[in-house]
């Protein structure tokens, strides 16, 4: 006989922001804005995540534009803890103009950080308390914020750091993570609603 298991009772839905206007240069903390021209796709978006509980974003520009774009009547809770990663003086390169580390294995690439910087796992550190406390709420929580915030996330879920530089995580995109106790289901990574 199989059993059916009942809804669950915690949700952590992480979106990341739209397209980053950033003339192809890094923003992890610089404040760019985002492209949300699309309303098709947000407006897709917005009927795949339903009715949520909360909404909480990272107080960079293109997440609040992100969040006013889905959730026009909703005021976020802004919280600084789930901004991007620090590039440091990295911030505001082009991206051909970023230094290449090499081959590293995921392990030394998330203690890597740049001049001025910090590293995936400090960002991860920086990040769990935060998404410790939006889990333990009850109900269905919006994170907006970005991909390196989401990675902190799955590494979190994954109980280890550097599998979770991996992932992909797209514009617009949702990740689903259900909290079960001290363990936590991936229930999807980089999920698209379709227009």
């Amino acid at each position: 006989m199989w059993l059916l298991a009942s809804a669950p009772t915690q949700e952590l839905l992480l979106i990341r922001h739209a397209p980053a206007l950033n003339e192809g240069r890094l923003a992890g903390r610089r404040d760019v804005p985002a492209d949300i021209a699309d309303e098709a796709a947000l407006a897709a978006l917005r009927r795949h995540l339903g009715t949520v509980d909360r909404v909480i974003a990272s107080p960079a520009l293109r997440c609040r534009q992100t969040t006013q774009a889905l959730w026009p009547e909703t005021e976020p809770r802004l919280d600084p803890r789930l901004w991007e990663q620090d590039f440091g003086l990295w911030e505001g390169l082009p991206f051909t103009d970023i230094p290449d580390q090499g081959a590293l294995p995921p392990e030394q690439l998330a203690l890597l950080a740049p001049p001025d910087g910090e590293s995936f796992a400090d960002l991860c550190a920086r990040t769990a308390p935060a998404i410790e406390q939006i889990a333990a709420l009850p109900g269905r929580s919006a994170i907006v914020a970005h991909a390196g915030t989401i990675r902190a996330a799955l590494a979190m879920a994954l109980g280890t750091i550097g599998p979770a530089l991996a992932f992909s995580i797209d514009p617009l995109s949702i990740t689903r993570l259900i909290p079960c106790g001290a363990q936590w289901a991936i229930a999807g990574v980089n999920q698209k609603a379709c227009p």
